[in-house]
């Protein structure tokens, strides 16, 4: 089986992104599940109700988040409802929303999502390399055939110590947050795929997805100052991962990077077939 896993999508470009190729895309790499990192989808900080509806509505099966879940408030009212939008497992007991979710893909195999995040430079959570072995405990007992872990974190060391103490546990260790695709995947002995990270959807014209005139002049000045997204050069960032579910480990591991022109050629190809 294939999943699609998305990086951090930011603001209206990230989200148009999707609702006019994600379909298109999903057809021609024949994929069975996507995943897709959402906590920048509302204007470059947190994810509303509406945004996560528009998400699912461009075919995305499961929402991972970060550091920035909580950033619009709706979120703490609705996240306990919508078991397919999850935040880090390593938040303290008692947090809305769940650290996992049990995905069934249209292959018919059920997938495992789990979330977590770092601890270094971020602010001081539970330890995530627990709470992602307690995670994946409770999906394997669920029946999960695959699990995928996305661990939002600020350092590469975290990530990649995250992806060999998971080695053999999960199909996949896929890190997400700093919004720069990294050019590391490959796959562990025991069999999990892993790159430091997905990188972004979303406005590249600017830094990380903000409008670069405001980040420089921060930078410049060190006076606090309002960010807006950046509107310009829509990118799709993502790692496509082949998995064989009779043994839960990955075959494959494909990082995506396309524009905004190369996603509408994939989607015109896709609409000349279907007719």
């Amino acid at each position: 089986m294939k999943l699609l896993f998305i990086g951090d999508i930011v603001a209206r470009p990230g989200r148009d992104l999707l609702r006019r190729h994600l379909k298109a895309l999903t057809s021609v790499h024949g994929i069975d599940l996507v995943i897709a990192n959402g906590e920048n989808a509302a204007g470059g900080n947190g994810i509303t109700r509406d945004n996560a509806n528009e998400i699912f509505g461009a075919g995305v099966d499961v929402i991972t988040t970060g550091n920035h879940v909580w950033d619009k408030r709706e979120a703490l009212e609705f996240i306990g409802a919508e078991p397919r939008l999850i935040r880090p497992a390593n938040y303290p007991e008692g947090t809305p929303g769940r650290g996992s979710h049990m995905a069934v893909s249209r292959s018919g195999v059920r997938v495992g999502v789990v979330n977590v995040m770092g601890r270094v430079f971020l602010p001081s959570l539970d330890d995530p390399f627990r709470a992602a072995t307690r995670e994946i405990a409770r999906v394997t007992a669920e029946g999960a055939q695959v699990v995928f872990v996305d661990v939002h974190a600020e350092t590469t060391s975290e990530k990649v110590a995250l992806g060999w103490y998971l080695d053999g546990q999960v199909a996949a260790v896929i890190g997400t947050h700093t919004h720069v695709q990294t050019a590391d995947e490959r796959i562990l002995p025991g069999g999990t795929a892993c790159l430091s990270d997905v990188g972004m959807t979303g406005p590249h014209d600017g830094v990380i997805g903000m409008d670069k005139t405001a980040v420089i002049a921060r930078f410049l000045t060190g006076l606090p100052g309002r960010f807006e997204p950046a509107t310009g050069d829509a990118r799709l960032h993502g790692v496509v991962i082949t998995a064989e579910p009779a043994t839960g480990r990955a075959t494959a591991i494909e990082r995506v990077s396309l524009t905004e022109q190369q996603l509408q050629e994939i989607t015109d190809r896709a609409t000349v077939a279907a007719r």
